[in-house]
């Protein structure tokens, strides 16, 4: 049986930059049906999760401080490069989603620019909310960056990006990366990926849902 699962999710996040490694890795071969969903995590954080922006705000406190000692640890377990933060963190992310948004419906190529941009912005510290370097990003995955650009300034993907964004939170998001898998069993975060696998292993080996 194939299991759907939905990723709402921001490159901006260094979590979401793992989780996507660590998810795809796993999935590859498996019966999966997934669904990138590109979103605004800041317009999530505004509306239900605004206690981020207070944790920023004191960066001494001991959470704050060791979350940075994990993330190195986590991205070194996944063998992925994790050059942050940058001096472009806390990143703008409204340009970079929306050329993910402009590529939602071809989910192979959405792919291939989010590995390059993550790439670009989590190991070259390359400034993502800076059309022109993303419109490079892109061709740089074999896509063509001026068209794409030209197309996520377009007001039917800017109006995506929104309502992405707030069908988020309508199904409870409050951070990226979040999945759903069968649109019903909600988990967060590239910790959670253990009870995403799980429950994505338990459907496919169900005779039936």
């Amino acid at each position: 049986m194939t299991a759907e699962v939905e990723i709402f999710f921001d490159l901006s996040s260094p979590w979401t930059r793992i989780a996507f490694h660590n998810f795809r890795s796993w999935a590859a071969g498996k019966d999966i049906a997934v669904t990138w969903r590109p979103f605004l995590v800041g317009g999530v954080f505004n509306a239900v999760n605004d206690s981020v922006y207070a944790g920023r705000d004191n960066p001494d406190n001991t959470k704050f401080r060791l979350t940075y000692v994990w993330l190195k640890e986590w991205a070194k377990l996944a063998e992925v490069a994790m050059n942050f933060p940058s001096r472009h963190h806390p990143l703008k992310s409204v340009h970079a989603m929306r050329f993910c948004c402009a590529l939602e419906d071809d989910q192979e190529a959405l792919t291939r620019l989010s590995e390059a941009a993550f790439e670009a912005y989590f190991a070259d510290q390359q400034n993502l909310d800076d059309p022109s370097v993303l419109a490079a990003i892109a061709d740089s995955a074999g896509l063509d960056g001026a068209a794409l650009g030209a197309l996520a300034q377009s007001p039917v993907i800017k109006d995506r990006l929104r309502a992405n964004t707030q069908e988020a939170i309508d199904r409870g998001s409050f951070g990226s990366p979040t999945f759903f898998v069968e649109k019903k069993y909600m988990y967060f975060g590239n910790d959670q990926l253990p009870l995403v696998q799980s429950r994505i292993e338990s459907l496919i080996e169900s005779p039936a849902r």
